[in-house]
C-alpha cells in the first residue's frame, strides 16, 4: 500500500534522477528467475547520495511512526536493506538487526545478526519487492526467533499481484514509498521515456514471466 502519493512521486523522481532505476525496453535485463525485464532497480545507490538517503530514511521513519508507533527494533533484509535499515534505526534511536537469506555456514551460524529478546516488536525494512518471496523468508526467520513482526516498509515495489498474495498468506502488512506504476508516470512526465516505451513497460507488468521484447 502507498501511504502518501506525494512521497511516492518524489521517491520515483529521485530514483530516476540518480539512475537507481534503469529502464531499457530494447535490451532487457535477465533476472535470477530467468524473467526478461525492461527495468532494473538498484536502490543501494541511494546510499551514495546524502540528501536523498536522508529523504528516504525520514519518510520511512515517518511512516513507521504513523502506522506502528515506535517499535522495539528495526530489522533490515540483507543485503540491500541493511544500509537503509541502519539509517532508519539511527534516526528513530532504535536497536538494529539484520536478516540473512540463510544461516551462516560457520561461526555461530546466525541467520539474524544483532541483539534482540523474545516478543520484541519489529518493523522490517526492505529496499525492493518483486514477488516478495525473499522478503518473507526474513519474516519467517524473525517469527521463528519469537519476534513480533508489526509490518514491512519497502522503498519500491513492482506491484505484481503474486507479491500481494504472498504477503496476505503470511499475514504481513506491506507499505512502500513508491511503485512501478507511479514510476512509469513520472518517467513519462519527465521525458525519461516516450509514449511507445511507456506502453511497452506497462505491458511487461501484465505478464512479466512471459514477456518478450520482440513480440
Amino acid at each position: 500500500m502507498i501511504l502518501d502519493l506525494n512521497t511516492a512521486k518524489k521517491t520515483a523522481e529521485l530514483l530516476l534522477q540518480i539512475n537507481a532505476i534503469k529502464l531499457n525496453p530494447k535490451n532487457p535485463y535477465v533476472w535470477a528467475s530467468g524473467w526478461k525485464s525492461p527495468i532494473y532497480c538498484d536502490n543501494r545507490v541511494i546510499l551514495s547520495y546524502p540528501q536523498i538517503r536522508i529523504f528516504i530514511r525520514e519518510e520511512i521513519s515517518k511512516q513507521i511512526d504513523k502506522l506502528y508507533g515506535k517499535p522495539d527494533l528495526i530489522a533490515g533484509v540483507a543485503t540491500g536493506a541493511i544500509g537503509i535499515g541502519m539509517l532508519v534505526a539511527d534516526i528513530m534511536n532504535l536497536p538494529f538487526i539484520y536478516v540473512r537469506p540463510n544461516s551462516k555456514k560457520h561461526g555461530r551460524k546466525n541467520q539474524i545478526e544483532g541483539s534482540y529478546e523474545n516478543n520484541q516488536n519489529v518493523v522490517v525494512i526492505e529496499d525492493l519487492i518483486s514477488t516478495g518471496n525473499s522478503s518473507l523468508v526474513a519474516v519467517d526467520a524473525l517469527r521463528e526467533a519469537k519476534l513480533q513482526v508489526k509490518g514491512m516498509i519497502s522503498i519500491f515495489t513492482y506491484g505484481f499481484p503474486i507479491s500481494y498474495e504472498n504477503f496476505e498468506k503470511k499475514k504481513v502488512t506491506l507499505n512502500t514509498l513508491s511503485s512501478y506504476d507511479i514510476l512509469l508516470k513520472q518517467a513519462l512526465l519527465s521525458n525519461y521515456i516516450n509514449d511507445n516505451e511507456f506502453k511497452i513497460l506497462s505491458k511487461w507488468k501484465e505478464s512479466p514471466q512471459d514477456w518478450n521484447p520482440n513480440n
